[in-house]
């Protein structure tokens, strides 16, 4: 298996130099790989050392101890930075550039030959085509982060890394970006990804992991991180009978339907049988789960 990124053993401390103190440990022997072409989710709460890892995988920052492959080299090997795309929490920008100018800036850093009709079709992907003659210094905290992503998507790079994407952008400019990213997955790119928004992270990403003062709590599919062992959602036709249904071992969810427990197929299809003979008609069955936003809380209690 190919690997976008790879951490082993991480440990990063921050001194006080000035005052002396314990100063602060931000990972605790951290171990995370991240397969190329995938979307990864990393979430926690403030403090947890998402930033920290993010800066350790570019070379911002070097840990203590442990190793880190960037796209299977070294975060201090030019060639493999080149071929990563960045959006930093914290975007600064020159406001009294206009946009097209400060792409510019960009491409020559990262060495590009881009063209300027480049740069404004950039623009108009990131939903700044209006804007291309408009000073920084007038831009929304949005627009600050569609155009902070039009830097990181410059070179169509293999690895984007994005702390807080969405931060700032309203719910229809997120869908628009969501689209974007997606059209990154399908175009191969790796996508990871760090942000407080777990309805965006769980829309988006198909890997996720946990991290909680400077430790990887959890890390794995989606899909299997929500999964609510042994548990069922069923929905029947509407009228079914929710008192019988009840009394015959189901529990009613959120969203109007039925949860049901069952180890196996054996005992899963005897309380579907049992609701048919009620006079419940089956229209969906799925197993259930729990958003992010559980997962997460959950997660935190167990290690607490």
């Amino acid at each position: 298996m190919s690997l976008a990124l790879e951490a082993s053993g991480l440990h990063k401390r921050y001194r006080r130099w000035l005052f002396g103190g314990p100063g602060q440990t931000a990972l605790r022997g951290m171990e995370l790989s991240v397969p190329r072409g995938t979307a990864f989710g990393l979430i926690g709460p403030n403090g947890a050392g998402k930033t920290t890892f993010i800066k350790c995988l570019l070379g911002i920052a070097w840990p203590d101890s442990g190793s880190v492959r960037l796209l299977g080299a070294s975060p201090a090997d030019p060639a493999a930075r080149a071929r990563v795309g960045y959006l930093p929490e914290r975007l600064h920008l020159p406001d009294a550039w206009k946009p097209p100018a400060f792409l510019s800036s960009v491409a020559r850093l990262k060495g590009l030959d881009v063209r300027p009709a480049e740069l404004v079709a950039l623009l108009e992907r990131v939903g700044l085509g209006d804007a291309v003659q408009r000073r920084i210094g007038g831009f929304s905290k949005g627009m600050r982060q569609r155009l902070g992503l039009a830097a990181a998507l410059l070179g169509s790079p293999e690895l984007l890394v994005l702390d807080e994407p969405t931060d700032g952008v309203d719910p229809l400019g997120r869908v628009e970006l969501r689209r974007l990213l997606e059209a990154e997955l399908e175009r191969g790119a790796t996508l990871f990804i760090n942000s407080h928004l777990l309805s965006e992270i769980e829309r988006l990403c198909s890997r996720i992991g946990i991290l909680s003062e400077g430790r990887l709590l959890r890390e794995g599919p989606l899909e299997a991180l929500c999964r609510t062992e042994d548990a069922w959602e069923a929905r029947f036709v509407p009228g079914a009978p929710e008192a019988a249904l009840m009394a015959a071992g189901f529990r009613a969810a959120a969203d109007g339907g039925f949860l049901i427990d069952a180890k196996d197929a054996v005992a899963l299809n005897a309380a579907l049988e049992r609701a048919r003979l009620l006079g419940a008609l089956l229209v969906e069955l799925r197993p259930a789960s729990r958003d992010l936003e559980q997962v997460l809380a959950d997660t935190l209690r167990g290690s607490a």
